[in-house]
């Protein structure tokens, strides 16, 4: 499917992204079960479950051929041989979602050949959708669509894990430091100018990223792994090494403290 292709699918996307938003909201008003994934992988919920659910069985028949990646799905090596591949994170910032932060997100992302070609993250409790194609641009709106573009400026966003855990105190002198829930949803309002960067200095999971850069990038902005280097997908083993995203300048001078400073002890697991 030729990339000039993709904006027909959009409205269809679009619609699916926002039913599986219902899904999550619909389960944050009922009594619902939190269990911890294996490995320390964090929460997991029913909303979780039945969103990714709901985005497999759409988006694989929207692209036929297209292989699956996904948070709440068991990994198929044979994605590795895929042309296109979905990256998707039916519910990012789970914790957020848990504790009743409205800052959790629906990210989805369609992959060609290692390289993020549409993305879309959606904000339910808020209504906010956030999308992109490569070379079109990016959108963003509550009803009303605006173009998204980038700014400059000191407005960090940042995990608040991170944020508790001290990772983000050596730059609070240069930037001012703004905790928010989910990485794609930082990503996306970084992709909207609603803050200048962000940064990870820790691994990433590729679903936790891949929506959100690609809208980072289409507003204008730079986006690559915390230390500068380039991130592909659909790799064998789906991390990335963090996340570092803004506009052009604050890029560079986020790029130039975080290399300064270090990247994170939980790096380590990447070898």
């Amino acid at each position: 499917m030729p990339v000039e292709e993709l904006p027909g699918l959009m409205p269809q996307i679009l619609a699916l992204v926002r039913r599986a938003g219902g899904v999550i909201e619909d389960v944050r008003k009922t009594a619902f079960a939190v269990t911890e994934k294996a490995g320390d992988q964090g929460p997991v919920t029913r909303a979780d479950r039945e969103a990714d659910a709901l985005l497999k069985t759409e988006l694989l028949r929207l692209v036929p051929g297209a292989a699956w990646l996904s948070e709440e799905t068991a990994d198929d090596a044979a994605r590795l041989s895929a042309e296109r591949v979905w990256i998707v994170d039916p519910l990012d910032g789970t914790k957020e979602f848990v504790t009743g932060v409205p800052e959790y997100a629906v990210a989805v992302a369609l992959v060609e050949r290692g390289e993020p070609v549409l993305g879309v993250v959606y904000n339910p409790p808020k209504d906010e959708m956030y999308w992109g194609v490569q070379g079109r641009g990016v959108w963003w709106g509550r009803g009303k669509e605006e173009k998204g573009k980038v700014i400059e400026g000191t407005r960090l966003l940042a995990s608040r894990s991170e944020t508790k855990g001290g990772e983000f105190e050596p730059l609070r002198a240069a930037w001012d430091v703004a905790p928010v829930g989910s990485i794609e949803y930082k990503l996306a309002l970084i992709a909207a100018g609603r803050g200048a960067a962000t940064v990870s200095r820790g691994p990433k999971w590729e679903w936790d990223v891949c929506a959100g850069a690609l809208l980072t990038a289409e507003a204008g902005g730079r986006v690559s792994e915390a230390l500068g280097g380039p991130l592909r997908y659909n790799r064998p083993r789906p991390k990335v090494a963090g996340i570092l995203a803004g506009a052009p300048q604050a890029y560079d001078r986020l790029l130039a403290d975080v290399r300064r400073i270090g990247a994170s002890d939980r790096m380590r697991e990447l070898g």
